[in-house]
């Protein structure tokens, strides 16, 4: 007899995390679940028992249709690093104290690498001690860095936000005829990984003449190099946009944002945060060519634009969602859905399940064949790659002029 199940969220947020959400209520109610509960703050709130009965929010149709195009983390996230099992194994035994409590048969979580290494641990735990509670993955990272799978859902939205505001901000760029061009660097998220970097090159069109240099983490970055390229560009333009990714590295293995005495905090993984690499560069052109420069970055806008979604990604966030929940109905764990491309045009893709160990901790880079030979531009196979997965839009739900997200009482600031 099917019980309860819970889902959360962790890591960073995305444009449509919220859609696989939805997608898991409204499958586990069709299935006939008694309760779907959400982890406040992810595996950090539930490990302090902070559940909540998600019929309060999305018992009506259109509450979930609402939650689909709301940005961020609905359920609150985290960025909770799960302890090692021979080490700390109370942790886990909490986790499978509190799903008893609550007659909870399986934990969902929604996120990127560290989130599916959270659900193979879990699992593992399980396994080992002979319980017979369940654990599925949901693929969400806007870095598209997860492997196996075709992309991750958040993916494609955030290509079309980065697309759309490169256009943008070329078109700003080519409106003033000086003499001299400014340079505008726009700064893209991006650790290891330049898959949102790359869709900068979705911006050229019959109407874009598109960015001038594109350049990602997976390739060395010379500085002198840069510079020149920069220079030479200067002779025949009047406007320069170049983007570049924040986990840009040079050939000593430094971060290019931390160039002079920068120190870059670290989060609970052991990841830097990182920050300023436009700002960096800029001041590099500025005093070794003199050219007027703009660093522009994107930070967190490039994750929460759900009046720019794609409804392709959101489709899929809200299938992946589903799938997952029916998976664990049939007695699966430890798996993850996984986006199976059979077409790129027209586009025909389909969701597959795989075991989470092959993807957990595994990080997938841009291949060779969509970086340019000089290492500073985008191939038309990225383009074939990424343009069916930023197709279609969600129109937003207006109220009093903006767009109206559904909101968690528990989350929102006194």
């Amino acid at each position: 007899m099917k019980r309860n199940i819970v889902v959360g969220q962790s890591g960073g947020p995305t444009a449509v995390i919220n859609a696989s959400i939805a997608g898991v209520y409204a499958e586990a109610k069709r299935l006939g679940y008694k309760k779907v509960y959400g982890m406040i703050h992810g595996i950090e709130g539930f490990l302090q028992d902070k559940l909540v009965d998600l019929d309060r929010y999305l018992s009506d149709p259109l509450d979930i249709e609402l939650l689909k195009r709301t940005p961020s983390a609905f359920l609150g996230s985290c960025r909770y690093k799960m302890p090692k099992i021979e080490e700390h194994p109370e942790v886990y035994q909490k986790v499978i104290d509190i799903m008893e409590e609550h007659e909870i048969d399986t934990l969902f979580y929604a996120g990127g690498n560290d989130s599916m290494d959270t659900v193979k641990m879990l699992s593992d735990y399980a396994k080992q001690t002979g319980r017979t509670q369940t654990f599925m993955g949901i693929p969400k990272t806007i870095d598209n860095d997860l492997p196996i799978t075709d992309h991750c859902p958040g993916y494609g939205s955030a290509a079309k936000y980065i697309a759309s505001s490169i256009k943008e901000i070329i078109r700003d760029n080519e409106s003033f005829g000086a003499v001299k061009p400014t340079v505008v660097v726009v700064e893209i998220m991006g650790r290891h990984a330049g898959w949102l970097t790359a869709a900068a090159a979705l911006a050229k069109g019959i109407d874009c003449t598109g960015c001038d240099a594109i350049y990602l983490p997976e390739r060395v970055f010379d500085v002198d190099a840069f510079v020149e390229k920069v220079k030479e560009l200067a002779k025949t333009r009047h406007s320069i946009v170049i983007a570049v990714s924040e986990g840009i590295m040079t050939a000593d293995g430094k971060f290019v944002c931390e160039a002079g005495d920068a120190v870059l905090p670290v989060d609970a993984f052991g990841h830097k945060q990182l920050g300023g690499t436009a700002s960096n560069l800029c001041r590099i052109i500025a005093k070794e060519t003199g050219l007027k420069t703009r660093p522009i970055e994107f930070s967190t806008l490039q994750r929460a634009g759900s009046h720019l979604a794609s409804l392709t990604d959101v489709d899929e966030a809200f299938c992946a969602g589903g799938v997952a929940v029916r998976a664990a109905a049939d007695g699966r764990t430890a798996m993850m859905p996984v986006l199976v491309r059979a077409n790129d045009e027209p586009y025909i893709n389909w969701i597959d399940l795989h075991d989470i160990h092959d993807i957990a901790n595994v990080e997938k880079k841009v291949p060779d064949e969509f970086i340019t030979e000089d290492g500073c531009g985008i191939t038309d196979a990225y383009l074939r790659y990424a343009r069916p997965l930023i197709m279609g839009e969600l129109n937003p739900m207006f109220v009093d002029g903006l767009p109206r997200h559904i909101v968690m009482k528990e989350l929102m600031s006194n």
